[in-house]
């Protein structure tokens, strides 16, 4: 028995040798393969344009500090079918993150900014001139005119909703459960375009936020307006003229501030660093894995043999 225990160890220890044997016959292939992987790991590492990442940091505005309703008059307004926006200390950052991430914001954003060709189009920028690079195969600089050979449904400039899924690539909104901190960023060849791009949404969402109670605010004091036109009674009256005077407040609340739903807390910068592509990464990676396989390769070999 115990003869028979020792020869599959020995045959094993036999084949453990006869392994290395072949790995050190094959070293060649081993080196020169990680070597070719690695010097095309090199290259493409280099060929990959910088990606500048710029971020800013928002809190929601406070309500507290702002025109508060009494509770009787909260309840009338309810009644009455009248919403009396920010005046009721809510916080609408959360409605502004889910329009700042919606699909309908972000294509009017690139539509009214003509976006497309810098984010579609882009594959470098000139650090020394500021210029952007654009693949000819897509966008002809000369001729302002989008030249892509592209199956339909998709057209030769791309529609709002390809634009829109381009731009979620690069674009990025959270918001902090603990602190309440939103964080939005953008990434792009330019580090300039990319502050731009950043500093224009914060702008923008504050727009449409103040747009949106503004419009409701001055429908709601048309409405009331009418109503007190319509009714005699004393009481009925005073609580409409109470309404109109919160729904006025909220108007001028609107029109004063300037940074209505969201606050800037840190600023956007046009990075000087990267913040992407790692190339150390790439070229490492590529050099264990071409070893990795052509220990493989070499390995293969030598049990194929036997």
């Amino acid at each position: 028995m115990t003869e028979q225990q020792q020869m599959p160890l020995a045959d094993d220890e036999i084949d453990l040798r006869e392994l290395f044997k072949a790995l050190w016959q094959g070293k060649w292939i081993i080196i020169v393969t990680t070597i070719l992987f690695s010097v095309a790991a090199v290259f493409y590492a280099l060929s990959l344009p910088n990606i500048y990442k710029s971020e800013v940091t928002l809190a929601p505005v406070s309500e507290e500090s702002s025109l508060r309703i009494p509770g009787q008059l909260g309840g009338l307004a309810a009644l009455a079918g009248v919403n009396l926006g920010g005046l009721s200390g809510g916080d609408k950052s959360g409605l502004a993150l889910e329009i700042l991430k919606s699909r309908d914001f972000i294509s009017r954003f690139i539509e009214e900014n003509d976006l497309y060709a810098e984010i579609v189009a882009a594959k470098g920028w000139n650090r020394s001139t500021g210029e952007i690079f654009f693949d000819p195969k897509k966008y002809d600089v000369n001729s302002k005119k989008w030249v892509r050979k592209i199956k339909a449904p998709y057209k030769a400039k791309p529609s709002n909703q390809e634009a829109f899924e381009e731009f979620k690539k690069i674009f990025n909104v959270s918001k902090d459960k603990s602190s309440g901190m939103i964080k939005l960023s953008i990434q792009h060849y330019s580090p300039y375009l990319a502050k731009k791009w950043t500093d224009k949404l914060v702008y923008e969402i504050n727009e449409e936020m103040r747009n949106r109670d503004l419009a409701e605010a001055e429908l709601s004091i048309t409405y009331l307006n009418k109503q007190i036109e319509s009714t005699n009674i004393a009481d009925v009256r005073a609580m409409l003229f109470s309404l109109i005077e919160e729904q006025t407040k909220t108007v001028m609340l609107a029109k004063v501030r300037e940074e209505y739903v969201l606050k800037t807390i840190d600023p956007s910068v046009a990075s000087e660093k990267k913040f992407k592509p790692s190339r150390a990464l790439i070229v490492i990676f590529v050099v264990v894995f071409s070893m990795l396989f052509s220990i493989l390769i070499v390995s293969l070999r030598f049990f194929l043999k036997k």
